[in-house]
This record gives C-alpha cells, sequence and structure tokens, in this order.
C-alpha cells in the first residue's frame, strides 16, 4: 500500500539520512527500484514528472501500476508515490489519480502567488492524508524543458511557505537539474544553514542528486536534508547498458529482439545504480 512521505522524511531527518526519490519512467524503471528498495530494506519515494506520467499513459495508469507491483512483487517497505515539481493542476489531478505524495512547484511565481497556491493544496492534502512538497527559488538546470541556473532560494521566503504547513521544502541551494557544468561553484552550505535555522524542523530536499559530490551529499544530510532526488544518474545507466548491448551485437543472436531481452541490462543497470545511492543515502536497513 502506498504512503505519504512524511513518516520516513522526518524519521530520515531525526536519524540523520535521506531517503532517495528516484524518477520513473516505465515498467522497468519502477520494477528496478522497488525491488532494490525492497532488497535493501529502504524507504522510497518513486518521482513522477508530468511529462513521465502523461508518457506512461497517464497518472492513473501510473498509480494502477506501482499497486499492482506492490501486491504482486511483495514490496514491505515504505513507498510514496509523489508527483515531482507539478503544476497546481496537475497536483489536483495526481491526488485524484490516487498518488500518495504531491510536489507543487510554485517557484516560478511570484512568492505571494506560491504562498496562496500552497495553501489551498496544503488543505487538500491535509483532508487525504498525503505529503506535500512545495519549492523556493527554482532549481538550475531543465526540467520537462524548464532552464534554471542553480538560484539559491531566499530564507525568509523560506519561512513563509514552511510555515504553510506542508510536510517538506525543496529550496535552491545552487542545485542543477541534469549534468553540472565544469564551471559550477557548488552546493551554498551557507544558504542550507539560514533555510534550516528558519524552518526548523522541516525536512528539507535537494535536487538534482546526479553528478554532486559524495562529501557534499554528507554534509547536505547532515544539514537537514532527507530527500534527495535521483533521475539523470538512472536514465545515464540505462542508456549505457542497453548502448553496449547492441554494440555487441546481442540483439541480433537468437531472440536477443525480445524486449525482454534487449532492455533487462539497462534494468539491472539501474538496479546499481539506485543500490549506490541509497548506500550513499544511508537509507539502507531503515525500512
Amino acid at each position: 500500500m502506498l504512503v505519504s512521505a512524511k513518516k520516513m522524511l522526518n524519521d530520515a531527518l531525526k536519524g540523520k539520512y535521506a531517503v532517495g526519490q528516484f524518477n520513473i519512467n516505465n515498467l522497468e524503471w519502477t520494477k528496478a527500484v522497488l525491488l532494490t528498495a525492497q532488497e535493501l530494506k529502504s524507504p522510497v519515494i518513486l518521482g513522477v514528472s508530468e511529462g513521465a506520467g502523461k508518457y506512461m499513459g497517464g497518472y492513473k495508469t501510473v498509480v494502477g501500476m506501482v499497486n499492482g507491483m506492490l501486491e504482486e512483487l511483495n514490496i514491505t517497505v515504505p513507498v510514496a508515490l509523489h508527483l515531482d515539481h507539478g503544476s497546481y493542476e496537475g497536483a489536483l489531478k495526481c491526488v485524484e489519480a490516487g498518488f500518495s505524495s504531491i510536489m507543487f512547484d510554485g517557484s516560478h511565481y511570484p512568492i505571494d502567488e506560491n504562498v496562496e497556491k500552497t495553501t489551498a493544496l496544503v488543505k487538500l492534502v491535509n483532508e487525504k492524508g498525503l505529503s506535500l512538497e512545495a519549492e523556493v527559488g527554482s532549481i538550475g538546470g531543465e526540467e520537462d524543458g524548464v532552464i534554471g541556473t542553480g538560484e539559491v532560494a531566499d530564507p525568509d521566503e523560506c519561512k513563509r511557505i514552511a510555515d504553510l504547513g506542508i510536510t517538506m521544502l525543496a529550496a535552491g541551494i545552487g542545485n542543477i537539474h541534469g549534468k553540472y557544468p565544469d564551471n559550477w561553484t557548488g552546493l551554498s552550505f551557507d544558504t542550507l544553514e539560514k533555510i534550516r535555522n528558519k524552518t526548523g524542523d522541516m525536512p528539507l530536499v535537494l535536487h538534482g542528486g546526479t553528478g554532486i559530490p559524495e562529501d557534499m551529499i554528507k554534509k547536505a544530510i547532515s544539514l537537514g536534508v532527507a530527500k534527495i532526488n535521483v533521475n539523470t544518474e538512472c536514465q545515464w545507466a540505462f542508456q549505457k547498458a542497453t548502448r553496449k548491448y547492441i554494440e555487441e551485437g546481442k540483439d541480433l543472436q537468437g531472440k536477443g529482439f525480445d524486449p525482454r531481452k534487449l532492455l533487462a541490462p539497462g534494468f539491472e543497470a539501474i538496479k546499481e545504480t539506485v543500490k549506490e545511492k541509497m548506500e550513499l543515502f544511508g537509507s539502507v536497513g531503515k525500512a
């Protein structure tokens, strides 16, 4: 059964580890993440962007697939199904479809409008027992076609949003979606500390977890980051393994063209990546 992310993130904050959000793009992705979480006894958050939701045939399709797998694969660790970078309309649709956690990304609105829309969603998710992530100061890089440059959030604005009763807060601290440029200056821990001081015991979320050095990840966790999003790294791993399989001509041998065989190396590569991340984040054995 899907659960809200509230308890797993509060436990992570207290225990000084982080829960990984792994974005899913299809059945292979979902199965790889769920099986790895179960093997490692780790709580996990499945992230679905609006684009990926559309690609997979709609939010209800995603909910049906995930619920089916939880049952058929005997997944007993806590699993949250989370809308990633949702619009206000997308958030409403995902609540209706049966997601257990929602992110409303109002970071591109003026702060007053972000507050207003987030307030309305807090009321709605509280009635349904879901968790809600809000964002202040857009995250850099590319997310479903939107480009940002690694902004740093205003701690006072973070407090305004945190005080609305959300579950977790994503705040820009110089992090970027996708590949980090060579001239990237690193995470702003100074900003992170200021945000933590203003928001108290609010679990903080680090977007753009791909490519951030391990020591920075560990330091961010020690400063209150309880949820870390991973997407690009799994995509790279999948692509690399699939390319290798085809370049070695394995798709031309026997029934090597069967999608179950063709996608198997990529599936294993995702599992390996998720395992590495769960070990780094410290969530192994915490379910």
